[in-house]
């Protein structure tokens, strides 16, 4: 850092993040972050729903949070979203990056399950 201005950038930055974490909107997006979930890759997956929200200015409709186990470690990493009005989540599993950025366009933008991605599809 070279100037109090950069640092600031820097803070503005990252508080939006924090924001988008900590926040309570209408969807929750929750990663299963236990260890199974972070040796599977949970959190680069975690890492792009924060950005991919964060770019789509959906902050202050969606929360992205972390959780520990999920309980199903043989499906990981596991991702599970909570919509207001709605008494079942949606569970995804065997998550990637390029999965979260297509779940954030098609269901969390576009209002549409990815039906492959979920623990339904998987034990069908």
């Amino acid at each position: 850092m070279k100037s109090l201005a950069e640092l600031q950038a820097i803070k503005e930055k990252m508080q939006n993040k924090v924001a988008l974490r900590e926040g309570s909107g209408e969807m929750r997006v929750v990663v299963g972050m236990a260890t199974c979930g972070i040796a599977a890759g949970a959190r680069p997956v975690l890492n792009t729903f924060v950005e991919e929200v964060a770019n789509a200015n959906l902050a202050g409709k969606v929360t992205v949070s972390q959780t520990g186990c999920i309980g199903i470690c043989q499906f990981e990493p596991v991702v599970e979203i909570y919509e207001a009005g709605k008494e079942e989540k949606t569970t995804y599993v065997k998550m990637t990056p390029d999965k979260a950025k297509r779940v954030v366009e098609e269901h969390i933008k576009g209002g549409k399950v990815v039906a492959e991605y979920t623990f339904a599809k998987e034990n069908a």
